[in-house]
């Protein structure tokens, strides 16, 4: 490594955020802030002030606190628990490179604690001048990466002598992501057989914001088809789709539950889903996919689901944010 890397220096990675508890008031809190973001909803304020504090506020935090409380763990969410995981994992990779002794590594999350924005202060105030975030997004999008940016942007417009702060727009192309993904499917179907069907479902986002000039969709296509190749699948051997739609306009097709549902309908007797936009197991991989996706096909004539875990805190993974990271510090 020909560059200097300066011993104040910083990983953050950034994942969304989770409520700080499995109930109904801590879900709400979590989801204000959330959906306030006009980087995730952008429908006119005053028409999604009505409708969120009208019709979502109050009832859907219910549904979903039982939700949360069906995977909650001893260390809280799954999301918290495993990017907790992941920083510590990475640290330990890091420090060992040559000139990375000493670069600290922390988490942040988008929406509820710790902020990002408290996490750059607080490495500020001790000397630390440089920072490489990593959004644990593969997939560019502005509803979830461009939030980041905004966030490091509006604290650099209160300061004079602003930090070094180098970001990681994406990462849905790079072989050691696509290697550790292929790397996951082969190791699960080494123990559990493989399936009939694969299907790769994505986070999904409204139809309006790729329209609009959004790069998610071809990124998410990218990936599918990169692992496709990786796993020497045919055409007919796997599928993409999109999940966790909300509300009644157009999201990003075909969706996961038409498609399980598809299938089962069609005689398919065996699938296994990964979700390769989630760098962890969450609410929308543990409880929607593994629960009520399973449902739904195993309903609809289905014989065998199997879910994939993301990549978690997994080596693979965790080389992965070392190497992006020492990308980042290195110039």
């Amino acid at each position: 490594m020909s560059a200097e890397v300066s011993s104040k220096s910083a990983v953050i990675l950034v994942n969304l955020g989770t409520p700080e508890e499995p109930t109904p008031a801590a879900v709400r809190k979590f989801l204000r802030e959330f959906l306030s973001d006009q980087r995730v909803v952008e429908i006119p304020k005053p028409i999604w002030w009505l409708i969120l504090n009208c019709l979502i506020l109050p009832r859907r935090p219910i549904k979903v606190a039982k939700a949360y409380a069906s995977i909650w763990t001893e260390q809280g969410s799954p999301l918290r628990a495993i990017t907790i995981a992941q920083f510590n994992g990475v640290k330990s990779i890091l420090n060992t490179e040559p000139g990375f002794e000493d670069t600290e590594v922390c988490y942040a999350m988008s929406y509820g604690k710790p902020g990002l924005v408290e996490e750059i202060e607080r490495l500020e105030k001790k000397g630390v001048r440089r920072i490489a975030v990593i959004p644990l997004y593969p997939q560019y999008s502005a509803t979830t990466t461009a939030v980041v940016y905004d966030q490091i942007a509006k604290h650099q417009l209160q300061s004079r002598n602003i930090t070094d702060i180098r970001v990681c727009k994406h990462y849905y192309q790079r072989d050691d992501y696509i290697n550790a993904l292929a790397s996951s499917v082969d190791e699960f179907r080494a123990l559990n057989g493989t399936a009939d069907k694969l299907l790769m479902s994505f986070h999904g986002i409204p139809q309006r914001c790729v329209d609009l000039g959004d790069p998610y969709f071809e990124q998410c296509a990218a990936t599918a088809s990169a692992l496709a190749e990786k796993l020497g699948l045919s055409e007919s051997q796997w599928k993409m789709s999109f999940q966790s739609r909300l509300g009644r306009a157009q999201w990003l097709q075909p969706y996961t539950v038409a498609q399980v549902k598809q299938w089962g309908a069609e005689g398919v007797k065996s699938i296994q889903v990964i979700c390769p936009a989630f760098s962890s197991d969450c609410l929308e991989t543990k409880e929607e996919i593994a629960i009520e996706i399973r449902d739904d096909f195993l309903q609809a004539g289905g014989e065998s689901f199997a879910y994939i875990p993301c990549l978690n805190d997994s080596k693979p993974h965790l080389e992965l944010f070392s190497n992006i990271s020492t990308n980042l510090l290195s110039y």
